[in-house]
């Protein structure tokens, strides 16, 4: 039966396009990663200050690459009916788009500084914080010019430009990090902030190279002949906005949850702040497996809702369920059976990787329910479904989560370990609710 179901068709496709989603999305939490590795070999108080700093930066971050991922199935649909002036103007309108919510971002970011000082987390954390987080939030400009390229690639189901990209803006990540942090090979040595400038200048050469790339690429530069013709105009900003304002929600609930989940753990201690840090890190590793599976999904779904065939639609989405389950079923099994291993990678201090450990347990039970909810929040982004999927986050994290994080950490005492509990039982939640969306569009419409 599982040899049939990789043989399947419908498979094939969805591997064939996720792999190198895949190996991108891991590429762009990686860049977290090494930064985290690195200032844990320096000291607890730095990692934690660089733990402390993305969790504030992330929450507006993800709602910018949220908004981007408006183009892919707009782009597909124009790709579809062979509209080459429609596909250079729906990019020329998502770059303004995007960027002008990343400038927002920033300014927002920018001048939200100091609130790193009332959030009731370590001094000696914040004091290293804050300098970190001023040199991070640059980086929120070329990573939505990534975004905004890698959107509209995977709308033309091209998904190894943007594999490429990742790849080499990781490589020079590590570098970067090494040589900045201790310098090396001449360069000034800037401590744990070394870090932080490594971070931004990878994302900046990933941003601006991959926007060349689209434009002198053999696969993408035909959009170069018409770009200037098309114009911006409100009808599409209007359209990509329809849906990306929708997906930036949706993804800032849920990582909004995690970081003020972050924020809880900080009120017991930077040693709370690493390990949900650290848990969170291999975690999210593993999640970007489903959100590579996810954005094949949106890809292929996007195809069958142009032809407006639910049959197939409907066989897409099925197999990429199964998909994500066996990955993330694999995943799981990893975490339990080496859940106080992984946690060696990041930290020397007994106290963390023990209540790592712990938070890897119940990372383990979350697998599934992450995998299947990124899947079929995917599919439905390929039906521009948005209006219901972003109710259904909302509740699952923002009702459910935080009261019961709150509950569970500060009322009965669990500290972390009952934030983390509380994570689980809303991922549980949403994964069922938007399961149940998808099958109750494909069933409307196959019986209409």
């Amino acid at each position: 039966m599982l040899k049939d179901f990789f043989t399947n068709t419908h498979t094939k496709q969805t591997l064939s396009l996720a792999w190198p989603l895949i190996i991108t999305q891991v590429g762009h939490i990686v860049t977290g990663m090494v930064d985290t590795i690195f200032l844990g070999k320096i000291g607890p108080t730095e990692q934690a200050a660089c733990i402390l700093s993305n969790n504030l930066y992330v929450l507006l971050l993800v709602f910018g690459i949220g908004v981007s991922y408006a183009t892919t199935p707009l782009v597909t649909d124009a790709h579809h009916k062979n509209d080459l002036l429609k596909k250079a103007s729906l990019f020329k309108n998502s770059l303004v788009l995007n960027l002008s919510v990343a400038v927002l971002c920033f300014v927002i970011l920018f001048l939200a500084s100091d609130v790193l000082k009332y959030m009731q987390q370590p001094a000696d954390v914040v004091e290293l914080a804050v300098p970190f987080f001023d040199v991070l939030i640059f980086s929120m400009i070329p990573v939505s010019l990534f975004f905004s390229c890698k959107q509209y690639c995977e709308g033309l189901a091209n998904t190894r430009m943007a594999l490429i990209i990742s790849v080499t803006g990781n490589l020079i990540n590590i570098v970067l990090n090494y040589v900045l942090i201790y310098g090396k090979f001449g360069f000034p040595e800037m401590g744990y902030l070394g870090s932080a400038w490594a971070s931004f200048m990878a994302r900046l050469f990933m941003g601006v190279s991959f926007l060349i790339l689209v434009f002198k690429s053999p696969v993408t530069k035909e959009i170069a002949s018409v770009y200037k013709k098309v114009k911006i105009n409100w009808a599409e900003l209007k359209d990509l906005a329809r849906i990306g304002l929708n997906s930036g929600a949706q993804f800032t609930f849920e990582v909004a949850a995690f970081a003020i989940a972050g924020l809880m753990a900080g009120t017991f201690g930077k040693e709370q702040i690493d390990a949900h840090g650290i848990a969170l890190s291999i975690a999210a590793f593993t999640y970007m497996f489903a959100s590579g599976i996810s954005s094949a999904t949106t890809i292929r779904v996007s195809v069958y809702n142009a032809q407006q065939n639910w049959r197939e639609i409907k066989n897409a989405g099925m197999a990429s369920l199964k998909l994500v389950l066996l990955v993330m079923g694999a995943f799981g099994l990893l975490f339990l059976a080496c859940s106080t291993i992984l946690p060696l990678g990041f930290s020397d201090e007994k106290e963390i990787i023990d209540l790592a450990s712990k938070l890897l347990i119940i990372a383990a039970m979350f697998q599934l329910f992450d995998g299947i909810q990124v899947t079929a929040i995917g599919a439905l982004r390929g039906l521009e479904d948005v209006k219901y999927p972003t109710v259904i986050t909302l509740i699952g994290y923002w009702v459910i989560a935080l009261p019961l994080a709150y509950l569970l950490a500060f009322t009965f005492k669990m500290e972390t370990v009952g934030i983390w509990i509380a994570l689980l039982v809303s991922l549980l939640f949403v994964a069922i609710a938007l399961s149940w969306r998808f099958n109750h569009l494909v069933k409307k419409n196959l019986l209409s």
